[in-house]
């Protein structure tokens, strides 16, 4: 035995409200994973070439390395030398160089604290 009404006008109305329904969940279906996508994506775009650099103070009259940072932070001092990612993790895990707090090269690059 179906549960389905035996009669054309409600089986149309049936179809119709499914038709509604479905609608309705392909619509909310394609919001979330529009939410989802912003969420995976990156939270800023590097631009090409070198994204990080190295910004040195001056200590006694001469240059010091100081910390990574993102190439656009503004924290980074004015004396600074551009990094490729190698360059940029290898200075942070094996030259002990600190990472800046606020850009946080250390977190695009993946290393954890």
């Amino acid at each position: 035995m179906s549960d389905l009404p035996p009669d054309l006008p409600r089986l149309r109305t049936l179809e119709h409200w499914l038709v509604l329904s479905l609608e309705r969940v392909r619509h909310q279906i394609a919001e979330v994973e529009t939410r989802e996508a912003a969420l995976r994506a990156p939270l800023r775009q590097l631009q090409e070439g070198p994204g990080w650099v190295l910004s040195f103070l001056s200590e006694g009259g001469r240059l010091v390395a100081d910390s990574v940072h993102i190439c656009d932070c503004r924290l980074a001092a004015r004396h600074r030398k551009l990094l490729s990612r190698d360059e940029a993790r290898r200075a942070l895990t094996d030259g002990g160089i600190r990472a800046c707090g606020i850009c946080r090269p250390d977190s695009e690059l993946g290393i954890l604290d």
